[in-house]
């Protein structure tokens, strides 16, 4: 395949998903959603559509091929190492009370949208389950990370175990994949109608998912963001993905494996980082400044990315 080509082909995985996020932003715009509208539309995608995705999809699958227990140890040990590296690079450029906003934001990927749609645009079935049980690792270590490197630099406050380890056993996004993984490798057959109505409550996730993303981008947080969250921005785009991805090819990862990890490495800062910092008192605006410039940035890093290691072979 000719290089060109194989820009194509990267641009038609990455493309669409970024079109529905321009989509979600024009839409947003021109008033025809509202704040309103993305609110009740992301928990209908968080408790609903997405749970009942990844459900699917694993169920779908073949385990033999796609349950991998050492992918799933090196993603968390990968995710342990990508924070450990954002908190060290803090203590050097971050001022106190930014760091715990840029450690969240620059390892912290929205891999449960973004990742979840490239892998399914790339790998269709296969890289949607592989990637629905990379979720139960992302889940985990995101939140539990994110909370250690905020509540670390807010003084006077401190973290509530006892109720993350609630809201993460509770998590919609794990439950599916805790239901998921009996059924599949009990060869569990569900009547033709519940899977057909399961798909279409399912294949509302993506679209509507994007489309809210796109819709909470603030192109003018970005105008006044300042070096901080570009620099942010930055590590979480291009550094760490990198690093980790060739970590990954290192240790023997190829094909959809390494692929699916690179789009998870890659994605761009989540949504939920903004949540999550505006409740433990972080720098909410800092933020929502990285989440929109690495939104901006992944159009571009992504494709490349992508077209660079299917140009070497290795996805």
């Amino acid at each position: 395949m000719s290089l060109g080509a194989l820009l194509l082909a990267s641009l038609n995985v990455t493309l669409p998903v970024f079109v529905m996020v321009f989509i979600g932003y024009l839409l947003r715009r021109l008033a025809w959603i509202d704040y309103a509208f993305v609110t009740t539309a992301s928990q209908l995608v968080f408790r609903g559509t997405m749970p009942a995705l990844i459900f699917l999809s694993i169920i779908r699958a073949d385990l033999d091929a796609t349950l991998n227990p050492a992918l799933l140890a090196f993603f968390a040990l990968a995710t342990l190492c990508s924070f450990l590296a954002s908190w060290g690079w803090a203590l050097l450029r971050v001022p106190y009370a930014d760091r715990g906003s840029c450690i969240q934001g620059a390892f912290r990927g929205n891999c449960g949208i973004v990742g979840l749609a490239l892998a399914a645009g790339m790998y269709g079935e296969a890289g949607l389950s592989t990637g629905g049980l990379l979720l139960g690792v992302v889940i985990l270590t995101y939140n539990a990370f994110s909370v250690v490197a905020l509540a670390s630099h807010q003084p006077g406050r401190s973290a509530n175990w006892r109720s993350i380890f609630a809201h993460i056993v509770r998590n919609p996004l794990i439950l599916a994949v805790v239901a998921a993984v009996p059924v599949a490798a009990l060869e569990v057959e569900l009547p033709i109608w519940l899977m057909t109505s399961a798909g279409y409550f399912a294949s509302l996730t993506l679209p509507l998912a994007l489309i809210c993303v796109g819709a909470t981008l603030s192109l003018r947080s970005v105008k006044v963001s300042g070096g901080l969250a570009l620099e942010t921005s930055l590590m979480k785009m291009i550094a760490l993905p990198a690093l980790a991805t060739g970590a990954a090819w290192l240790v023997g990862f190829e094909g959809r494996e390494l692929g699916v990890l690179f789009l998870f490495f890659a994605s761009p800062t989540a949504a939920a980082a903004f949540v999550m910092a505006k409740a433990m008192g972080g720098n909410a605006a800092l933020t929502a400044n990285i989440i929109a410039l690495s939104t901006l940035m992944a159009s571009v890093t992504i494709t490349l990315g992508a077209f660079g290691l299917k140009a070497a072979g290795l996805i």
